[in-house]
């Protein structure tokens, strides 16, 4: 029978008795906890020696001695030689030491579990009877897998006196574009405060029906919430001891006020913590076919709010052939940017398109100059979310010069 045992080695002796290969290869479990590790060789692999040498591990430059094991809490022996590693073993049962024998799993009285986690949870895989490591990292993959999805229930069930504040980015849409660790968080959260941009749908469908979930959406013209009341809701629940996910479209500080929150959740003592998302500014051009940056075209980025006046940064980020400039939040903008630009004397053949739900089945990109983008946006009927891209990376064809892309127009 094997039981298995959550240990922490933070702190403790941890001695290894071999220093090749295999050692190497154990060594890093033991460093992320803590172990104060002694090495136990004659000669250390380079692999071994590159370890010693990065993490201050001792080394005691000689062949193994049974009082080594004394002070141990747990003994690791992989020596290469049969003869030696029992010798180890017996030396751990006289000193009442755990002793995994990685040259013989079944002769050692502890053994490494193949082990996963996701956030404070732990999975370890081993057998009851023999030893069968291909069979337990196999096991271990399909537990990760399922981890990376957000389909195992890690939640906490214990309330803490103290939560936590996670800002994720959602990207622009589909659930699988999101990051691993934003997957994760979600699949921990007891609140999820939401945008109406991003994966929402896909992600609440997947949530336990207990999490609570708090639409913040905003659309053009319609704020519900206002920003200082989604920052208390940010703090009212984690202080109740809750983890709190802030799920926003695109990525959270590229004009997703994620600075603010942040503020918010330090100055009331949250702990608050940052998943990057893929920004609609370059993920959704790159779903038209469009470049933000291409070599020989384009060697600079320019973002900016629609929402906001057409500064004179903007105006010189437009009228330099080698920067792109992308405009978020910008289709009822779109005649007042482009009326300043033209008064600038921006010339009418800049290239502009305009790329509506971005990754999605409803994606749709209108391809035009500065001098008829409006028009063109009327006649189509343009609508957000949208992006709109102004410079020579937005002309049609650049990367696919025989083909035009599906619900795509000139005009």
């Amino acid at each position: 029978m094997t039981t298995i045992l959550g240990v922490s080695f933070t702190g403790r002796q941890v001695v290894f008795v071999g220093g090749g290969a295999v050692a190497a290869r154990r060594l890093g479990r033991f460093i992320s906890d803590g172990a104060r590790i002694r090495i136990i060789a004659p000669l250390l692999a380079p692999q071994t020696s590159a370890l010693v040498l990065a993490h201050e591990i001792e080394w005691v430059e000689r062949e193994f001695a049974p009082d080594d094991v004394a002070d141990a809490w747990v003994v690791h022996t992989a020596t290469g030689d049969a003869v030696t590693d029992r010798a180890v073993t017996a030396a751990c049962e006289h000193h009442r030491v755990l002793c995994i024998n990685a040259s013989d799993g079944v002769h050692g009285s502890a053994r490494m579990t193949a082990q996963t986690g996701s956030g404070d949870v732990i999975v370890g895989v081993a057998s009851d009877v023999g030893v069968d490591p291909r069979r337990a990292v196999a096991v271990r993959d399909a537990i990760d897998a399922m981890l990376v999805g957000g389909r195992i229930p890690v939640r906490r069930r214990r309330a803490a006196t103290m939560g936590r504040v996670d800002l994720i980015g959602g990207g622009p849409g589909p659930i699988d574009l999101m990051t691993v660790r934003a997957r994760r968080l979600l699949a921990e959260a007891d609140v999820v405060i939401a945008d109406r941009l991003g994966p929402t749908a896909e992600v609440l469908a997947e949530l336990d029906p207990d999490v609570l979930v708090i639409d913040v959406g905003k659309r053009p013209d319609h704020h519900p919430v206002p920003q200082q009341q989604i920052n208390a809701l940010l703090v009212e629940h984690a202080t109740a001891g809750r983890r709190v996910v802030r799920l926003k479209g695109g990525d959270p500080f590229v004009y997703g006020r994620g600075g603010e929150e942040v503020i918010a959740c330090q100055a009331a003592g949250i702990p608050v913590d940052v998943t990057p998302g893929a920004s609609s500014a370059i993920s959704v051009p790159q779903a038209a076919g469009i470049p933000v940056t291409h070599r020989g075209t384009a060697s600079g980025l320019h973002v900016v709010n629609g929402q906001g006046d057409v500064s004179e940064t903007t105006l010189r980020a437009l009228a330099d052939p080698e920067v792109t400039t992308v405009m978020l939040m910008g289709v009822s903008a779109l005649p007042r940017v482009v009326r300043a630009a033209r008064d600038h004397g921006i010339g009418d053949d800049l290239p502009v398109a305009i790329v509506e739900n971005g990754h999605t089945p409803q994606q749709r990109t209108t391809r035009s100059t500065l001098g008829s983008v409006v028009e063109a946006a009327a006649d189509v009927g343009v609508r957000n979310p949208a992006v709109i891209v102004f410079g020579a990376v937005a002309r049609a064809g650049l990367l696919m010069p025989s083909s035009i892309r599906s619900g795509e127009t000139s005009r």
